[in-house]
């Protein structure tokens, strides 16, 4: 993923109206390994139902999703999940519904879009690290989940 400003990221969000893609808070971008990344996420410190994701399309152009975590039924037990994006057999205790506000009138209307995300929005480290025995076969499962990882 290429380096990206801050007013990149806020003009990129698809499913948020300005005043809150100016309102969203963001990650320190400095620090930032962006080589590394395929996928740029975060949740705001300050409200903590809210979080962000930054992916690029096929031509480089930054596309920015609004997220809510999906809310959990009160004394149901967590379950292990797999990540869709980084599908990481071995991170599967910190994986979260996350749900999005579909983009235009359907989104003001109120429909929604969800999948299963690492918690902590991890996944461009899981799709890089090296593979279990149990996940080594013919390709490199490293391969087949960059492969495979949102873009």
């Amino acid at each position: 993923m290429r380096a990206l400003t801050e007013p990149e990221i806020r003009s990129a969000f698809v499913n948020a109206s300005r005043r809150e893609a100016a309102q969203a808070a963001m990650p320190d971008l400095d620090v930032i390994d962006w080589p590394a990344q395929d996928v740029l996420g975060w949740r705001d410190p300050k409200r903590p139902l809210l979080a962000y994701v930054v992916l690029e399309d096929d031509q480089g152009e930054p596309g920015a999703v609004m997220l809510r975590p999906a809310a959990e039924a009160a004394g149901a037990p967590r379950r292990r999940k797999v990540c869709s994006w980084c599908q990481d057999i071995t991170e599967t205790a910190d994986v979260s519904m996350y749900v999005a506000r579909r983009a235009g009138p359907a989104g003001r209307a109120g429909s929604t879009v969800g999948t299963l995300i690492c918690t902590d929005f991890t996944c461009s480290r899981n799709v890089r690290r090296a593979p279990t025995p149990m996940e080594v076969g013919t390709c490199s499962p490293v391969t087949r989940r960059r492969d495979r990882a949102p873009r």
